[in-house]
């Protein structure tokens, strides 16, 4: 195990990002929409999820037990930096988007080696999600435009932006839910 989280503090941390994420988008849908449409060509806004990306990758990599391919470490350790400012010399569009969807990727582990071998069904929630992440962030990463696309078609009616984020308010609420009760 790489992480050692267990289910409860798992949906907490999950049901409180979902939460906190949807509820500006409810009480605010007007600014959040301007920031959001502005989010995808971020410059600043992709060098720092980048940069978190950049030190979470280390850390893994630093600490993760890697068996017979250890001997691999140090050079990847080496190859990493050297990629992350490759990265932001030569990706200039969409690099936001880009460095989100790799954090998707990376949130995505935590959660579903929390819910590994857990009976409650309830664990399903954080699998769900996690494989949500997973979806988003390949897509998110190989073609960043459908962020920006998927901005503008839940921005379209107020009501559809609503939906989109009570949607996801509600699942956060859920999953904290089954944090204080059921894990």
């Amino acid at each position: 195990m790489i992480y050692d989280l267990s289910l409860q503090t798992g949906g907490f941390i999950a049901g409180m990002a979902l939460v906190v994420l949807s509820l500006p988008g409810l009480i605010k849908p007007g600014l959040v929409q301007i920031w959001l449409k502005r989010f995808p060509r971020s410059g600043v806004g992709g060098i720092v999820l980048l940069s978190l990306v950049l030190v979470w990758s280390f850390w893994l990599l630093a600490t993760m037990e890697m068996g017979e391919f250890s001997s691999f470490r140090r050079p990847l350790m080496i190859v990493l930096p050297i990629g992350y400012v490759l990265v932001l010399r030569f990706v200039e569009e969409f690099l936001a988007v880009r460095a989100l969807g790799i954090l998707c990727l990376l949130a995505a582990e935590p959660l579903l080696e929390a819910a590994f071998f857990r009976y409650e069904t309830t664990r399903l929630f954080l699998t769900v999600l996690a494989y949500l992440l997973i979806v988003a962030g390949l897509c998110w990463v190989t073609m960043p435009y459908l962020l920006r696309d998927q901005i503008n078609w839940s921005a379209r009616s107020n009501m559809r932006w609503r939906t989109v984020h009570g949607i996801g308010a509600v699942y956060g609420i859920a999953i904290l839910a089954c944090t204080f009760r059921q894990y």
